[in-house]
């Protein structure tokens, strides 16, 4: 398989519109494997999508990462720093294009986030993930992230289960 390239980039705040734009396929494309649904992020008025971003982009406790392929974005990861819990920081909005998968992008968006998160002093990462989605359990499980208590409804009406899962992560190495 020859390379195909593409770059992770912050989030900036007015990234707002590519962030709405990859968020909402995501929750197209795979919708048991958020927590939110399309309906609800859809009907989000224009000032909450691009106050979510600067937020995040200026509160030093969040890192949101596109990753662009051929100036297209093409997936994402959110990773927060818990305020209440400095030593946690939790991953959430992991995401991959179809057309873009297996391509290495899911790793490099889960390095980066892993990276910045040892970096910034957590000590723990902590993700849910649905019991059915095997590509991204193997990722997490490549990565060194475990199993952390039993298994949860995704959201109110689901069947699904998601797993919780955590990473201790060595922070005496990190830098």
């Amino acid at each position: 398989m020859s390379a195909v390239p593409f770059t992770l980039r912050l989030a900036e705040p007015g990234d707002w519109p590519l962030y709405r734009a990859v968020r909402l396929r995501a929750l197209q494309d795979a919708p048991d494997a958020f927590g939110s649904s399309y309906a609800a992020e859809a009907g989000r008025a224009d000032a909450q999508w691009a106050e979510r971003v600067a937020a995040a982009r200026s509160s030093g406790f969040d890192r949101l990462v596109l990753a662009v392929q051929d100036g297209t974005v093409c997936g994402l990861v959110w990773c927060k720093r818990s305020a209440a819990e400095p030593a946690r920081a939790d991953l959430f909005q992991m995401w991959v294009d179809p057309a873009a998968r297996g391509l290495g992008i899911g790793a490099a968006l889960l390095d980066d986030v892993l990276a910045w998160a040892a970096q910034a002093g957590a000590e723990r990462v902590c993700l849910g993930v649905t019991t059915t989605n095997s590509a991204a359990l193997r990722l997490y499980v490549r990565h060194g992230f475990r199993a952390a208590g039993p298994t949860a409804l995704l959201r109110e009406g689901a069947d699904l289960r998601v797993q919780p899962m955590a990473l201790q992560l060595d922070v005496g190495c990190a830098g």
